[in-house]
């Protein structure tokens, strides 16, 4: 089954709304020279075999590859038949051939709005295919590589030029230099341009019926030079490309298999059962894969979070992956917790991924607790690798979990690159996720604001039913926030401070991306800021909404020792240097003895004020006390005792107190 209108153009009107901002916050550009600088940013290609390789030398004739660069990070993969089908439809429609038919294929993801793929043919950069934001459908763009192969084979939107006396590469061209053109070139069109023995491309300012006749320059050259560039007259297999880079494949393999068995063999921890964190994805199916190959008459099992969710299709295919190897499959499901906490928190963003504790910690804490005795470490083994994204780069080859103390993750394949995990895939003959085959790259939860915009189109057409539910919501949340429907149909609702990238969008085709600070359940009013007390020292006063006199005493044991006034309606908290008092009318009073400490104090009692009116019972905190002081319960919710030590371990695991500055203002230090 394959989706349909994968190309479709955007829709007919734009919407226009509040112009963005003209100065955009600075922030640090990140870069895969900074946080990946070791990583491998080329590939080999056998000329004599026609067949991508991962180390300069064929295993099949020998020969010496020619070396071939990659954009960062060189995540290179193979192409999806979904994917194949896709570049085959636009250069039919483009040019009326197909040149690349049944050729290995390459992708490399790079820098784009979307999705965006350098395309690798008989070691050639071919073009980009990428998902146009604007128009909401795929575009291709052409190389002078891709360009002199299809000049080889077509004659359309072409246009020939006058020799000329200079390079005409990054200029416009005026009528009078054109020769001769075909008749299917319109305005806007890449057409492929001969000039003499020169062959490039270029994008046409005018409908061929003007590119004679026009005043003004027609024709934009991209790229033009002589050099000679052909596709292969071999077509390679799979099993070609397998047979090439077995050498590579069994080293690596042999490589991630001691890994898993370095740490698994040491005494502490040989004689405990082995977890394999399964997503249901390519990695965590390689991992799987080598660790039950490599730990041969040991209690291997999968972990798999069900985190209420996945895609029908993960599901299935992780239940039924392990119960055709025999493999022990422990599920942990998070049931509606996404939906339940959806109204408290908002659609997640890729600046505040809130459903990534609520969804997968909560039940991983679960398992866990579940599956390893007292005191006992829990082993796991983890398909991460570190071209995946800037904050994977730099995983060790094990690790402690910061959120999981009991856990020690294990990376045995932390160094391949997704062609790599392929090549494995294939050469084992392991069934895999049917989801990539349908133009995912990646298959994690189908409202994940890390997907791309080109999977969520693949997902409306895929699952409608779903996908109504998730864009009925979106469509809601963006009425109440008075953002126009085309925030939310370019995505935007992805991200809860909009990037540079996103914020030119808005601005190019007039979407309002401002999004008001609102919150019903739980408020704070600041009155006057912070102020010098009559009797010495700095007070801050505030009315605080949605909290009662027991919802402040359940938590504020954080802060310092408790003493309640029942007959007064008050709470009085003693700090260090600073007392805190809270009324049942809602009134905070903040007394220290000087400004900052006042403010710090402040912004603390806020902070855990928040943290019981909006916890999501995830129960991460609880895990992580050492002193015990912790209680979680559906009636109550969140109870922290007098035991608390104020170790400070829960606050910095909550999901709630960790996204807090992004929701609201006021917990930022600077506030005040």
């Amino acid at each position: 089954m394959r989706p349909e209108n994968k190309y479709s153009t955007a829709k007919g009107q734009h919407h226009t709304g509040k112009s963005v901002r003209s100065q955009v916050r600075s922030r640090p550009l990140r870069s895969w020279k900074q946080h990946g600088g070791d990583l491998q940013h080329h590939i080999f290609w056998c000329t004599h075999c026609n067949v991508p390789l991962l180390r300069s030398v064929c295993d099949i004739c020998k020969a010496q590859g020619i070396h071939l660069d990659l954009s960062p990070p060189g995540d290179i993969r193979f192409c999806s038949p979904y994917e194949k089908e896709l570049i085959s439809d636009l250069l039919l429609s483009a040019f009326g051939c197909d040149p690349i038919g049944d050729r290995i294929v390459l992708l490399n993801k790079t820098t784009g709005d979307d999705r965006t793929d350098e395309i690798i043919v008989d070691g050639l950069h071919f073009g980009v295919l990428r998902f146009d934001m604007k128009s909401l459908g795929y575009v291709f763009d052409l190389s002078v590589e891709g360009a002199k192969v299809l000049a080889e084979h077509t004659t359309n939107k072409t246009i020939v030029l006058r020799k000329a006396s200079s390079h005409l590469s990054g200029k416009k061209v005026k009528a009078e230099q054109i020769l001769n053109f075909t008749e299917d070139i319109k305005k806007g069109d890449t057409v492929l341009i001969r000039c003499g023995n020169l062959i490039g491309f270029g994008i046409s300012l005018s409908d061929h019926t003007h590119l004679k006749s026009s005043q003004d320059a027609v024709l934009r050259v991209r790229k033009l030079d002589g050099s000679k560039v052909s596709l292969k007259p071999l077509i390679a297999s799979m099993q070609d490309v397998i047979k090439a880079n077995t050498g590579h494949m069994e080293k690596i393999s042999r490589d991630a298999a001691n890994v898993i068995k370095g740490v698994a063999s040491r005494r502490e921890y040989r004689d405990l059962p082995v977890h394999v964190s399964f997503s249901g994805g390519k990695d965590s199916l390689v991992v799987l894969d080598l660790t039950v190959n490599a730990l041969k008459g040991r209690d291997v099992r999968a972990f798999f979070l069900n985190t209420g969710i996945e895609f029908p299709e993960t599901v299935e295919f992780a239940r039924n992956f392990c119960s055709s190897r025999g493999i022990e499959l422990k599920e942990s499901a998070a049931g509606d917790a996404f939906w339940e906490n959806l109204e408290r928190f908002g659609p997640p963003a890729k600046d505040m991924r809130w459903c990534c504790k609520v969804c997968k910690l909560a039940p991983a804490n679960r398992l866990i607790d579940e599956s390893s005795g007292e005191g006992q470490v829990c082993l796991t083994v983890d398909g991460k690798r570190r071209y995946e994204s800037f904050s994977r780069a730099s995983i060790s080859a094990s690790e402690k979990n910061p959120f999981v103390p009991a856990q020690l993750n294990i990376f045995p394949i932390r160094d391949w690159r997704a062609i790599e995990v392929w090549l494995y895939i294939y050469g084992k003959k392991l069934d895999y996720n049917p989801l990539y085959d349908l133009g995912f790259e990646r298959v994690g939860c189908y409202l994940c604001p890390a997907s791309l915009s080109a999977e969520y189109q693949i997902f409306s057409r895929l699952h409608p039913d779903l996908h109504a539910r998730w864009h009925t919501y979106l469509l809601e949340w963006g009425s109440k926030k008075g953002l126009p429907e085309a925030f939310i149909e370019h995505g935007l609702w992805r991200w809860k401070e909009l990037p540079p990238k996103m914020l030119k969008l808005a601005e190019e085709i007039g979407i309002q991306h401002d999004v008001p600070i609102v919150n019903e359940s739980f408020s704070v009013e600041s009155v006057g800021g912070v102020s010098p007390c009559t009797s010495g020292g700095f007070t801050v006063e505030a009315n605080i909404g949605g909290i009662s006199l027991q919802d402040a005493a359940d938590v504020l044991h954080i802060i310092g020792l408790i003493k309640t006034a029942e007959n007064m309606g008050m709470l009085l908290v003693r700090a260090d240097d600073a007392t805190v008092k809270f009324f049942s009318s809602g009134n905070l009073l903040i007394t220290a003895d000087d400004r900052e400490k006042a403010t710090e104090i402040f912004r603390q009692v806020v902070l855990q004020l928040m943290r019981v009116s909006m916890c999501t019972r995830c129960g991460i905190c609880q895990g992580l006390c050492p002193a015990d002081a912790i209680e979680i319960d559906d009636m109550r919710g969140l109870y922290i005792s007098s035991a608390c030590t104020r170790c400070g371990k829960c606050i910095d695991s909550c999901v709630v107190l960790k996204y807090a500055p992004r929701n609201l203002p006021w917990t930022r230090p600077d506030h005040l």
